[in-house]
């Protein structure tokens, strides 16, 4: 399980790693811990570490810039918080808006997650087609918003980060140049 967020020596969120490798970097001295789970320790021979919930490189990684983030079937499911875009219960599948067969893609905007009920219901047709309507609008999210989903923060958890995190990871829109 992915558990502890890692950010680069500037604060800019890169990926998400084990609770088990987090420590691991932590005791090598190649990252700090930022922020750590209240009350919580691990314990070892002569050492006791913080159990981290989010850690900062001590150098520098350069990333190619990545302005979106990549397709994936998780990656839609988490989106949309496992919730069928059709009728709102737990969602198990990913269905295409645009059918596959008519052209659609494996894209952000053309995927939805969807309950199994619904999206045999719909099979192979757009959803005016099925005569079923969409509760929200697909959308790409950010690479920053990605794992934060994938962390499952949400809320709360977010704004107990905003002190240190840059703007775009917390979905705000980033400042304008006058």
């Amino acid at each position: 399980m992915r558990s502890t967020l890692v950010l680069n020596a500037s604060y800019e969120p890169l990926t998400t790693v084990s609770l088990q490798r987090a420590v691991v970097l932590v005791l090598q001295d190649k990252a700090v811990v930022e922020q750590a789970h209240p009350l919580r320790t691990m314990r070892g021979t002569g050492v006791t570490v913080p159990v981290p919930r989010v850690i900062r490189l001590q150098r520098y990684v350069r990333v190619p810039f990545r302005q979106q983030a990549p397709w994936s079937r998780r990656g839609v499911l988490v989106r949309d918080q496992h919730l069928c875009a059709y009728c709102g219960r737990r969602a198990t599948t990913v269905d295409h808006v645009q059918p596959r067969s008519r052209g659609g893609g494996d894209t952000w905007l053309n995927t939805v997650a969807a309950c199994s009920e619904d999206n045999q219901r719909k099979a192979d047709r757009t959803p005016e087609q099925a005569g079923m309507k969409l509760l929200r609008k697909p959308f790409v999210p950010t690479p920053q918003a990605t794992l934060m989903m994938a962390l499952g923060l949400r809320g709360s958890d977010v704004r107990e980060l905003a002190d240190w995190l840059p703007a775009q990871a917390l979905g705000a829109p980033a400042p304008s140049a006058a």
